[in-house]
């Protein structure tokens, strides 16, 4: 067996690259083999061991790009897995998958690090707190509340706003979170990384702030692993510090992604709709890391993108399984304006129950729904033989349903400047009190236009004025 002391006294087992395909590299050992999941090197080029191929070989997924890199080069078992640093040191700082600073300053003064494949909490230490986090968004808090120390999906195709409402649950929660707040950007565009650093900046949250990016252009391995380093710095604060996490993630689908370019190179046969077959496993190992535990809660929000608008897929239909409450985001509001487009129909969440939000909440958000779904009923009438067709009960409820529509709309403090509108932050109270109102009228003094983006209803008289 070759060995190498690496300067540190202890032999490091040495092999040798027999193959490269891609981002997969076979490195062949004379002696002991390397574990799953241990971490080699090869010059400046990491790899992770993925799969043990026998007779000494090991199959890696490359981290980085494998220029420079052929056969016979000599590859070091660094004798571990990949760590990253952990505790008040990554405050404040944009990072990588290893930790490797990206904000340009100089690396984190910590010695305390995490391994990043780590088994969730068992079942005995869980707990279950049946708390809602409050958004400030009328939508989200009204129809689908999220739970604090659960999971929340935002689902939605392309270009139907889920990273700039993902944006301003960071703006309105991150500012009024008491605990660590932790961004994940999982196959994110550089320009929207760059972006959401300068807010976070602007608005004075980052400092109690940690942001991972595995960026597009970056190895599939990358991609596949930053959310795994991002739940082993969050669950440092949750079991060592004591503290709640709030965990955001853009986006959980490219880690299903990644994790099918992964499973394709190392030639494992695709399952349904050409997805790994291990989708389910991959996604549990990740999902189960977040939850509540006796010393602190990790609640995170994440986007979902949803191919071709399918929620039958099989990445979405996983994805749901584990979540405590889904925002559906619907293409057809997106093109009406309605933003944000939740779908009032979609959304669901496990803490509308009385017993959680209180039966007058339960009662408002139930009428919303059954007079919204009451309308979407009639908008075929409506097309084919016009409004003045229905009876006075049905007009009723179109206009009721109409006003509801627009004052589920709410101006964004993260698109204030492009859209030229003041950010409206509103308590869920004043959303059920609006809601309330426009259920109980029969006839409406004002246009449905004036229920258009805006806050409460106070700000109708305002605008009067």
């Amino acid at each position: 067996m070759d060995t190498d002391t690496g300067g540190g006294g202890t032999p490091r087992a040495t092999g040798r690259v027999v193959a490269i395909r891609g981002g997969v590299v076979d490195v062949a050992f004379a002696g002991d083999v390397p574990r799953i999941h241990g971490l080699l090197t090869a010059g400046d080029v990491s790899m992770e061991v993925a799969a043990l191929l026998g007779d000494g070989v090991v199959r890696c997924i490359a981290l980085v790009p494998l220029r420079g890199l052929g056969l016979g080069a000599e590859v070091t078992d660094t004798g571990g897995g990949i760590e990253v640093p952990v505790g008040e040191a990554v405050l404040g700082r944009m990072l990588d998958m290893f930790g490797t600073p990206l904000d340009g300053l100089p690396p984190p003064e910590t010695a305390l690090r995490r391994p990043i494949h780590r088994p969730p909490p068992p079942l005995s230490d869980r707990v279950l707190r049946a708390e809602v986090l409050e958004t400030g968004i009328k939508a989200i808090d009204l129809l689908s509340p999220i739970e604090r120390g659960g999971k929340t999906g935002l689902f939605g195709g392309a270009g139907v706003g889920k990273t700039v409402l993902l944006s301003e649950l960071i703006h309105n929660t991150v500012e009024h979170h008491h605990g660590v707040s932790l961004f994940c950007g999982i196959g994110e565009r550089s320009r929207e990384a760059e972006e959401l650093w300068r807010e976070m900046g602007e608005a004075g949250v980052r400092d109690q702030m940690v942001m991972l990016f595995g960026q597009m252009n970056e190895a599939p391995g990358v991609r596949f692993l930053v959310g795994k380093s991002a739940l082993s710095m969050a669950e440092y604060f949750r079991d060592d510090r004591g503290q709640d996490v709030l965990l955001l993630i853009d986006n959980i689908f490219r880690f299903v992604q990644a994790g099918s370019e992964v499973s394709g190179l190392l030639g494992r046969m695709p399952s349904r709709v050409g997805y790994q077959p291990t989708l389910a496993t991959e996604l549990a190992a990740l999902e189960e890391r977040i939850a509540s535990t006796r010393a602190g809660s990790i609640t995170s929000i994440q986007a979902v993108y949803v191919p071709a608008d399918d929620f039958t897929d099989p990445a979405a239909a996983h994805i749901f399984s584990h979540l405590s409450a889904s925002v559906v985001l619907s293409r057809k509001r997106a093109s009406e304006g309605l933003y944000p487009a939740v779908d009032p129909l979609g959304s669901t969440s496990v803490m509308l129950t009385p017993g959680v939000v209180g039966q007058r909440h339960y009662d408002i958000a139930r009428a919303v729904r059954r007079t919204l779904a009451e309308y979407e009923e009639l908008r075929d009438i409506i097309a084919m033989l016009g409004i003045e067709e229905l009876s006075a009960h049905d007009r009723a409820v179109v206009a009721r349903a109409r006003r509801l529509e627009r004052f589920l709309t709410q101006p964004f403090f993260t698109i204030s400047a492009a859209a030229g509108t003041t950010g409206r932050l509103v308590p869920v109270a004043d959303t059920l009190d609006g809601c309330e109102a426009i259920l109980a009228e029969t006839a409406f003094e004002r246009p449905e236009s004036d229920y258009y983006m805006i806050g409460g209803l106070s700000d109708l008289k305002e605008r009067a004025a």
